[in-house]
């Protein structure tokens, strides 16, 4: 795996509490061994690991035409991060094709720089099917891209990328501990939603991830009555080791 550090291994590291003081930290600047280990230096490492590693070393993994338009498409998902995609919209507003988007993004995945979270789809006929959100695996490349190195605090976008930092780590940590788990997001067209969905050995269990751990939640009658039995958790700085260490 080319994962990013993680969560889980920094806590082994040196301690939940130190690492826990941290998270603010690291949803600015990430896991990459290279920014953890190098305090006071991690902007102008970022900037020069999201270059290299972002378009010279993707542009050497495949044949890659137009590298105007995947940093263009870069710059999109990193804007539009925990929000549904669609290709067509991304091709319009890069200046391309659904073929190349589709193409480029299959290419970020395979670097491990972005992964998709699809729709989950299965009893309840207004929900939506076939768009998808796309997450970083490393919030401080996505920060990186965006030019975008404020404080969490002063921040309009932290509950995206608290959401960001939470899906991937656990995306990490059962990839480490091999649970064969699914993930989804769940959403109606009347905008009903569920910010994570997992399955696994057939059993359902929702996730609402919020920065704001006295934000009242909310889980969705419509999901809770069509998929009945599913346990439902809120997930915030306070309690995200029980989610992000197995």
């Amino acid at each position: 795996m080319l994962y990013p550090l993680s969560f889980a291994e920094m806590v082994q590291h040196h301690g939940l509490i130190q690492e826990k003081r941290l998270i603010e930290h690291r949803l600015v600047y990430g896991y990459y061994p290279e920014i953890v280990t190098k305090q006071g230096e991690e902007r102008e490492l970022l900037k020069l690991l999201a270059g290299s590693y972002l378009y010279k070393d993707l542009l050497m993994l495949e044949q890659v035409k137009k590298p105007l338009i995947l940093e263009k498409l870069l710059k999109v998902l990193a804007l539009q991060v925990g929000s549904e995609i669609s290709f067509q919209e991304l091709a319009q507003t890069v200046g391309s094709d659904n073929k190349t988007v589709d193409k480029y993004i299959d290419l970020l995945e395979k670097a491990y720089v972005v992964f998709r979270l699809p729709a989950l789809s299965r009893n309840v006929r207004n929900e939506i099917k076939k768009v998808k959100k796309v997450y970083f695996y490393d919030c401080g490349i996505r920060n990186a891209i965006i030019n975008n190195f404020k404080p969490v605090h002063t921040r309009t976008d932290v509950g995206a990328l608290w959401e960001n930092f939470v899906i991937a780590e656990r995306m990490k940590v059962l990839n480490y501990s091999m649970m064969d788990a699914t993930q989804y997001f769940w959403r109606t067209t009347q905008q009903q939603e569920i910010d994570l969905v997992e399955e696994y050995d057939g059993q359902l269990t929702a996730y609402e991830i919020k920065w704001n751990k006295n934000q009242k939640v909310r889980f969705s009658q419509t999901f809770t009555d069509n998929y009945p039995g599913t346990k439902s958790f809120v997930i915030s700085p306070e309690n995200a080791e029980d989610f992000l260490i197995l």
